[in-house]
């Protein structure tokens, strides 16, 4: 790496100078296959990955269009009564003037004085988002610096020293000390009125009258380091300046034409950045501009955006470009709208890997070679990636087939059993005949995956452990508090681990988040009573430094639901299942037990366990009262759902079921032999097949 350009920070880290001599200044990192490791000192020589605020990981509503204020506030309250959850307001450029400024003055591309047209009481307008629990972004682009019109131009500029009589234009130079104080003046002012942080949507390259400074990456820095004060949580949304730039998140990858190939771009982009270290990452989802209308890529950029670093929809100005799900046929509809309240549900599971982010250098999205650098397959597959460091996705992002009504991505699974995050369906990655896996056996295994337009290859390994937060209805849709109700998927098959993190959403004065908890949860496969009975274990949410100062985070109480996929339907479901609860009681533990019903969903393969409301305190296990076994591949119902969904003739259709009912597993040969049997049927049925066979 060429540090051999950038500037000298200043004694008070604000600004940088340049340097007294030119110097060679080159970094080389030597870590051979270990990429983790090169990161992590990657991030000790520039700095950690701050912690993102909870509301940034949610769904973000975006458009480039002139909303009028009522109007804002009527869409946000449709997706409210639509059950559709969004926790940041994105305003672009048309909360500013733009279209009615002097011409002598330019064109009002910059701008900082609202339009009283379109939003005639801002205030108000910035008050009633936040009761609707929304943070709001406005977009801007500072490069024209303060001009005469500006609202705020006749106090600035006689602080700058200039007779407001003149309407001399205040540069947008961050090397003048005396604009910079006077720019983020303004910035408070607006802040103060209700603007959460701002999008700093920077187009005018990289010369400043500093040699050798990139004006992009000053403005992040000073930009980043002002949102964080008076105890503020820091947060910009701007473009990348180069290395280092992790230090200022949320990164904006830029407009995006609407396109099969510009979303198949955006997994391969995401995840190989994280080689630099920047990982949390905007894009455009949906697309914002050009291209054709294609309701069935929405959908799919939907579902990439729900496992992606940051979920922002986005579209021009057009007025058949809108985002809003109830523009789209009904399938569409449903599939968009099980998109984003799936990304409201991960919560708890992205606001821990978060933490994860920011104390152990590992970005959400990685490359799936990060953990398997050894093994070739593992490189191949530039659209799948790590989401976090339970999941393994792999989005779709080409049409679905015309006779199979499925779309396909390819995937790489390591070594294992795996589960399909959505049905519970068990994929084994090398195992021998009996259905084991094989230590030291084969690497992994590659295969092309068939999807639906409601499904998505997403996978969960043997032992994973995915909390998710129960959604809320009305007024409380948008809802970010640490939930009261929790739901935990636990993928059986395997011992696991995974540490809850929550904290108060305030910072101290070092800016460490205040009331950090950690509740550990574990799934011990083979019990602990030696008669193979699984075991859950949720640990009592245990408090981090900051927890007096910030106040308890947590409700007193909350409740879980254990959904178990994958598992085929026990003998005991009846029974019932024991928890024992154990809370701490002063100088003693107070322990009891109960039974709670079982259910099972022979669709999902799913085992469900509803516990009470019980202390957040308390430590919990889940014991099983026998043994509990992995589900059998369900062949004959998910060959007649392939079938019955096809488009192609009955004949065929007929003579396909019937060679499944008599040969089974086998049927392989002879389904390549039906005429009228669509290569591209037999493709998703050779998939159903193999899933469990090595």
């Amino acid at each position: 790496m060429d540090d051999s350009s950038s500037g000298i920070p200043t004694p008070d880290g604000l600004m940088v100078k340049p340097r007294e001599e030119e110097e060679t200044d080159f970094y080389f990192f030597g870590y051979g296959h270990d990429y983790t490791e090169a990161l992590r000192d990657f991030y000790r020589l520039t700095g950690p990955v701050p912690l993102l605020p909870r509301f940034a990981l949610g769904n973000w509503w975006s458009r480039f269009y002139p909303y009028q204020q009522k109007e804002y506030l009527a869409l946000m309250d449709r997706f409210k009564a639509e059950g559709i959850p969004f926790t940041v307001s994105v305003i672009d450029m048309d909360w500013h003037r733009v279209w009615d400024v002097d011409p002598r003055f330019g064109s009002g591309w910059t701008g900082y004085s609202w339009n009283k047209k379109l939003f005639p009481d801002h205030q108000s307008f910035l008050s009633d988002l936040h009761d609707r629990g929304l943070k709001v972004t406005l977009n801007v682009h500072p490069r024209d610096g303060i001009r005469a019109f500006e609202d705020d131009y006749p106090v600035m500029a006689r602080a700058m020293g200039v007779d407001p009589a003149t309407e001399a234009p205040l540069d947008f130079d961050l090397t003048n000390p005396v604009f910079v104080t006077n720019y983020f003046a303004l910035h408070h002012r607006m802040e103060a009125e209700g603007v959460d942080f701002w999008w700093l949507d920077w187009q005018q390259g990289s010369v400043a009258r500093q040699k050798g400074l990139d004006p992009l990456w000053l403005l992040n820095h000073l930009h980043y380091r002002d949102s964080g004060r008076d105890g503020r949580w820091p947060l910009t949304f701007s473009r990348y300046a180069g290395p280092g730039s992790h230090r200022y998140p949320i990164g904006f990858s830029g407009d995006t034409v609407i396109s099969w190939d510009s979303l198949k771009f955006q997994p391969y982009f995401t995840a190989t950045a994280s080689n630099i270290g920047y990982g949390w990452w905007s894009h455009d989802i949906g697309g914002h501009m050009l291209g054709v209308r294609d309701d069935e890529l929405e959908a799919r950029w939907y579902q990439f955006g729900a496992f992606s670093p940051i979920n922002r929809l986005h579209s021009s100005a057009s007025p058949f470009a809108g985002k809003e799900p109830w523009n789209f046929p009904a399938g569409i509809r449903q599939s968009m709208v099980e998109s984003l309240r799936l990304r409201h549900r991960l919560l708890p599971y992205l606001y821990s890997m978060n933490y994860r982010s920011h104390e152990e250098g590992r970005p959400l999205v990685e490359p799936v070679y990060w953990d398997y650098p050894d093994n070739g397959e593992a490189y191949e597959n530039q659209d799948e990636y790590l989401f976090g460091d339970q999941l393994i996705v792999s989005p779709i992002v080409t049409h679905t087939d015309p006779h199979s009504l499925m779309a396909s991505a390819d995937v790489w699974l390591p070594r294992g059993l795996w589960f399909d995050f959505f049905t519970g369906r068990p994929y084994r990655a090398a195992c021998d005949p009996s259905g084991s896996p094989v230590p030291g056996g084969a690497p992994g295994r590659s295969f092309t995956a068939h999807r639906p337009l409601e499904g998505m290859p997403v996978f969960a390994p043997a032992g994973g452990l995915i909390p998710l937060q129960d959604l809320h209805e009305g007024e409380d849709c948008n809802d970010l508090a640490n939930p009261t109700a929790l739901t935990l998927l636990a993928f059986p098959g395997a011992d696991g681990s995974f540490t809850l993190r929550e904290d108060a959403g305030r910072l101290g004065e070092q800016g460490e988040p205040l009331g950090q908890t950690k509740t550990v949860i574990r799934e011990e496969w083979e019990g602990h009573r030696g008669d193979g009975s699984p075991v859950i274990v949720i640990g009592p949410a245990q408090a981090c430094d900051g927890f007096d100062e910030g106040g308890a985070p947590l409700p007193s109480r909350r409740s879980w639901t254990i959904r178990m996929p994958g598992l085929a339907r026990p003998d005991w479901l009846q029974e019932g299942v024991t928890v024992r609860v154990t809370e701490d009681a002063g100088n003693a533990e107070k322990e009891k037990e109960m039974t709670v019903p079982a259910s099972y969903r022979a669709d999902k393969l799913q085992l469900t366990l509803a516990l009470p409301e019980l202390a957040v305190g308390a430590r919990i296990e889940v014991i099983l009262p026998g043994a509990v076994h992995l589900a059998d591949n369900p062949l004959r119902p998910d060959f007649r759902e392939i079938l019955a969904r096809a488009q192609m003739p009955y004949t065929a259709k007929d003579k396909a079921w019937e060679a499944i009912n008599r040969e089974g597993a086998g049927v392989i040969t002879t389904l390549r032999t039906i005429d009228g049997l669509p290569d591209s049927l037999v493709a998703a049925l050779e998939e159903v097949i193999l899933r469990t066979t090595c």
